[in-house]
């Protein structure tokens, strides 16, 4: 490979990218052709906008692939955030990014697809930590894909399909299957990943039939549970377009601007009386509806069944996701002992003793805060671990728990497994949330059980069926021990969430 720009020829025409080099941690050097802003759809404004993506059309030449596309987040919600999340204004917003160490046909490379996180209202796939430098490094091509965010992603509209974001993430994925062998990739190699609401996104995916064949493994990282119904989908629309003054329908959703859509979509919900109230049982209304057709049911349904046994999957949670929550919150608001607040959050009595020893102190409202924790992740991740693990060794299952805790906020909290992943720890933002002290051989060990899935469809460490056999990392960096089985118990103790028919 000499210093001419990569040229790759796509389904649509040809894009021309640039070469990135990358120093890691012990000073060995690497390099990647790197393509930004791929157009995998058109881009959903004007006539298309609120419907299904349609595939890009062909261009002539070659298209530069030099830039970021546009970010469906028009700026973050969460500006104080590690993450760094950048938002760039545009039309062409289902657009991806590609990184690979060797741009040939015939490379036969496996492949990760990130899919970014940020609560379906926020995150961006241009994110640095998204770029793949490690993965690259180690033989892997990358893809980043951009989605529809919050109302234009999730929203009901009469008329309109449901679900948008979620057809954007197979379009990116069957994008994939048909070019990623142009640059390196190998489509039978395909592994999909998220955190977060990106976690959400990639169990979603593996519980969907619309997502058969279109990868082979799953690293699904802090996922949540977001069991949206139609009605309650439905009736949210309703309620908001009566407030605009619009019908609840294309032509009336389609004469508010972007602008008065998003300022809807932001306005803060009443402030409850008990913010604890209700922990185990909200949700996300803009994010994955369950219509019975696209997303058939629950994840834990389709798990229960046997659908994606095929395909491998590391699933994992931190130990304080969320535990932080109420640090701000008014003392009158989480007064009294750690039990009675674990009983206003919905913890049964038998389980409290258990759910006050995993937070990271004795204080009520950091209690209170890791109640948030397990309701939000924790239990999830136990849950579906267990639903797999009791259909034998088949499914490959690994469970991970991470537990190394940041000097700068004394916990492990969400995204705190990211930079670690990504091997990313020396990158600006990480390094200003994971301190100049962060071990690189826990890097390495998280980074390298997130490639031996890629690469090699198994992780070094026992399913998580034998024996509820879950990697702790941590002090010691890296151990397999039991674990999950307070979370199981959690999970079907606060069950079910928004049963029933779409």
């Amino acid at each position: 490979m000499g210093t001419v720009a990569p040229v790759v020829w796509t389904a649509s025409g040809a894009v021309s990218g640039r070469w990135r080099e990358h120093r890691s941690a012990d000073g060995s050097a690497s390099r990647a052709a790197i393509f930004l802003g791929i157009p995998y759809a058109e881009p959903p404004v004007g006539a298309r906008r609120f419907l299904a993506p349609e595939p890009r059309a062909a261009w002539d030449g070659v298209r530069p692939a030099l830039l970021h596309g546009a970010t469906p987040q028009r700026g973050c919600p969460w500006p104080d955030s590690y993450v760094p999340e950048p938002s760039i204004p545009g039309d062409d917003l289902l657009t991806l990014d590609v990184g690979t160490p060797d741009p040939s046909p015939d490379a036969g490379l496996p492949v990760l697809v990130y899919i970014h996180g940020g609560g379906f209202v926020g995150g961006s796939h241009a994110g640095p930590w998204w770029g793949g430098q490690a993965f690259h490094r180690d033989g892997v091509v990358t893809v980043a894909a951009s989605y529809r965010l919050g109302f234009d992603g999730f929203g009901w509209i009469d008329g309109a399909p449901l679900n948008r974001g979620v057809l954007d993430w197979i379009a990116a994925l069957d994008w994939v299957q048909q070019n990623i062998r142009a640059f390196g990739g190998d489509p039978a190699k395909v592994t999909i990943a998220g955190q977060s609401a990106g976690g959400a996104a990639v169990m979603r995916l593996l519980t969907m039939p619309a997502a058969r064949g279109l990868f082979r493994g799953v690293l699904a990282l802090s996922p949540a549970d977001t069991p949206i119904r139609v009605d309650r989908a439905r009736a949210a629309t309703i309620e908001g377009a009566a407030r605009l003054g619009v019908t609840p329908d294309l032509e009336g959703l389609r004469s508010l601007t972007e602008a008065q859509v998003l300022a809807a979509q932001a306005q803060e919900p009443p402030p409850l009386d008990d913010p604890l109230a209700g922990t185990f049982h909200d949700n996300l209304v803009l994010s994955p509806v369950i219509d019975g057709e696209l997303v058939p049911g629950t994840v834990a349904d389709a798990l229960a069944a046997g659908v994606g046994d095929d395909v491998a999957l590391l699933i994992g949670a931190t130990a304080h996701e969320f535990t932080l929550a109420l640090h701000d919150a008014p003392d009158a608001l989480v007064a009294g002992p750690p039990g009675e607040l674990l009983a206003r959050a919905g913890v049964p009595e038998d389980l409290r003793d258990e759910l006050a020893a995993t937070a990271p102190g004795p204080e009520g409202r950091l209690v209170a805060g890791q109640a948030i924790t397990h309701a939000i992740f924790r239990r999830h991740v136990g849950r579906w671990a267990a639903l797999r693990a009791a259909r034998g060794a088949q499914p490959r299952t690994w469970a991970y728990d991470f537990r190394w805790t940041s000097p700068v906020d004394g916990i492990a909290g969400h995204c705190l497994d990211l930079p670690f992943g990504f091997d990313v720890l020396r990158e600006r933002n990480a390094a200003r949330w994971v301190g100049p002290e962060a071990p690189q051989e826990l890097a390495d060990a998280v980074h390298g059980d997130w490639l031996a899935l890629v690469r090699d469809e198994r992780v070094d460490a026992p399913v998580h069926a034998e024996g509820r056999s879950t990697i702790v990392y941590g002090e010691p960096l890296r151990e397999v021990r039991p674990g999950y089985a307070f979370e199981e118990r959690l999970a079907l103790a606060t069950a079910p969430l928004s049963q029933g028919s779409p």
